[in-house]
C-alpha cells in the first residue's frame, strides 16, 4: 500500500476563456504544484495563448486580458511542459473534472494521450465526503469551513496554492476516516487509470 507520504501529487488548476471545451474555449492559464512527502517541492505556471478571442465573462471572472496573453506560448508548447512537469504523478484539483476537460481538449489538438492516464482525485468530492452540511462547496466555501480566509482570485496559481491548503486538511481528515493510502483516496475520491 503507498501512503500519502509516499506518493506524488500535483495540484492543478487550469483559467479558460469559457465554461466548455464542446464549444471551443481554451485554456489561457495553467498552474501547478509538485507536492512530495506531503509538501510542496516545485511549481509550473504559464499563460497560454488561446488562438481565440477571450469572452467578457472570462475576463471578469479571472481579469486576464488580451494584452496579457499578447507574446504567451501557444498550448501546443505549454501542455507538453506541463505533462513534462507532472510525470505520472496523481493529478489533484477542486472540481478537476472541469480542468481535465479543459486539459483533455488540448490534448486531442496535440494527438496525445487523454487524461484518463493519470490517476486523480477532486478536493470537491472529497469536501462533500468528508464535510457534511456546508452550504456551499466551492473553493472559497470549502477554505472558510477551514479558517482560510485568503480571498479568491480566480487566477490560476493562486487557486493552486488555495486547493493546495485544502487537500492538505482533507487527507488529515480522510486518515482519521480510515483511508490512509493513496488506492484507498483514489478508490474514494477519483479515479485510477
Amino acid at each position: 500500500m503507498r501512503d500519502f507520504h509516499d506518493t506524488e501529487f500535483v495540484v492543478f488548476d487550469v483559467e479558460t476563456t469559457g465554461l466548455s471545451p464542446k464549444s471551443g474555449d481554451r485554456i489561457i492559464e495553467i498552474a501547478a504544484l509538485k507536492i512530495r512527502g506531503l509538501k510542496p517541492v516545485e511549481s509550473f505556471s504559464s499563460l497560454v495563448d488561446p488562438e481565440r478571442e477571450l469572452s467578457y465573462g472570462a475576463f471578469l471572472v479571472n481579469g486576464i486580458s488580451e494584452e496579457m496573453l499578447d507574446g504567451a506560448p501557444a498550448a501546443e508548447d505549454v501542455i507538453p511542459d506541463f505533462l513534462d512537469f507532472a510525470g505520472s504523478a496523481c493529478l489533484v484539483g477542486h472540481n478537476i473534472r472541469f480542468d481535465l476537460a479543459f486539459l483533455d481538449y488540448e490534448l486531442f489538438r496535440l494527438d496525445r494521450r487523454d487524461s484518463k492516464a493519470y490517476p486523480h482525485v477532486d478536493t470537491l468530492r472529497m469536501s462533500r465526503r468528508l464535510l457534511p452540511g456546508l452550504a456551499r462547496y466551492s473553493l472559497q466555501s470549502v477554505a472558510r469551513s477551514f479558517g482560510i480566509m485568503r480571498p479568491q482570485q480566480h487566477r490560476a496559481m493562486s487557486d493552486v496554492e488555495l486547493t493546495s491548503e485544502i487537500f492538505h486538511r482533507l487527507l488529515h481528515i480522510a486518515g482519521e476516516e480510515g483511508i490512509q493510502d493513496t488506492p484507498s483516496l483514489l478508490r474514494h475520491f477519483g479515479s485510477a487509470p
